[in-house]
């Protein structure tokens, strides 16, 4: 039995009419829900602390800024959109004391509810509404007259109504025009951290550098094995968000169509999918989230170590001077990736 999604057939416009929304943080999700939400003509005020930088772009859209107290104080919605490492202190310091008896807490992950970083006072309701998209993909699909799907789920519910205001919310950032699936915190939790970790981040990206050091190892030169195991990953990937594995497979050609059913599996085997079922199972009993909440209580000095390794591999040195001469390419460089006169890259963290 298909899953249930819902659309805007399925909310009540009106439901939080007259309900102050505070988006706690301006980010990339924030700035999106923030500007969506006014669009959709609510009453929208955005919390950011005083030394923050992005308060000088909220303001530029017109839009109230407060300091997170202030802001969740006035509302009666009040989604927190900054990072999972900084929601604990900010919500002990600023949120908890400024809810009120029946307010609706909103989040856009569960990371922090699930592992028992956050405990939301009994007389409100804990939800949340997590678009499966980068917030600019929220923005620009929403004035397109369009929206990103949502992840939707209710973990507590004091009024009776959690369910029906945050589908409202769902509708006032253009979630609701394309599609919500309903899940629990735990659920999409877990699936969110296995996925990013398994395969769409974790995975992929070992992937990529272990083809790459194979070819290169192999005496293949370093610029082919960019574009054979990387640059044309894009070309496959959109083809199987277009249509799945059965539009990729009849896309390409017939040999590399056979070349994935029959080295496939080599590659992703049961000791692979043992494996999987580790990381899952790490995920499941919390110890990746104790990991992560040690890693950052620590100063980070293991995940900085890790961010600077990897910038240091060949694959991202060849790549960088690969896209700086493809014009058409709209290439982007991260912070701290600049590309030195000498082609060495400068790793500042």
């Amino acid at each position: 039995m298909a899953a249930r999604m819902y659309y805007d057939a399925d909310t009540d416009a009106e439901i939080l009419s007259g309900s102050p929304i505070a988006v706690i943080g301006y980010g990339s999700q924030g700035h999106a829900h923030a500007l969506n939400l006014r669009d959709s003509g609510h009453d929208v005020r955005v919390g950011l602390p005083e030394t923050s930088k992005s308060r000088v772009a909220a303001e530029a859209e017109g839009l109230r800024v407060l300091t997170p107290g202030e802001a969740a104080a006035e509302a009666a919605v009040v989604m927190i959109l900054a990072p999972d490492t900084a929601q604990k202190a900010l919500f002990e310091s600023e949120i908890r004391d400024a809810l009120q008896q029946g307010d609706l807490l909103l989040f856009a992950h569960g990371f922090t509810i699930r592992f028992g970083q956050i405990a939301p006072p009994p007389g409100v309701d804990v939800a949340m509404v997590a678009p499966k998209g980068p917030g600019h993909l929220v923005r620009r699909t929403f004035t397109e007259g369009a929206g990103v799907p949502c992840l939707l789920a209710v973990e507590q519910d004091a009024t009776g109504t959690a369910w029906q205001r945050t589908l409202g919310y769902a509708r006032g950032i253009g979630g609701t025009r394309a599609g919500c699936l309903r899940t629990t915190f735990a659920e999409e939790t877990e699936t969110d951290l296995f996925g990013e970790q398994a395969v769409l981040c974790g995975g992929i990206s070992s992937l990529v550098k272990a083809g790459f050091d194979t070819l290169v190892d192999a005496g293949y030169q370093p610029e082919l094995a960019y574009f054979e195991v990387m640059h044309e990953l894009k070309l496959i990937v959109d083809l199987m968000y277009q249509g799945g594995l059965s539009y990729m497979r009849y896309s390409v050609s017939d040999t590399a169509e056979f070349g994935d059913y029959v080295s496939g599996p080599k590659v992703v085997d049961d000791r692979t999918r043992a494996t999987m079922r580790g990381i899952l199972a790490d995920i499941q009993d919390g110890s990746f989230a104790q990991r992560w909440i040690t890693e950052n209580e620590n100063g980070r000095s293991d995940f900085l170590e890790y961010r600077d390794e990897d910038r240091r591999h060949p694959l991202e040195r060849v790549g960088a001077d690969l896209r700086a001469r493809m014009s058409w390419l709209d290439a982007k460089t991260a912070p701290g990736m600049e590309t030195a006169a000498d082609g060495q890259q400068k790793t500042t963290i």
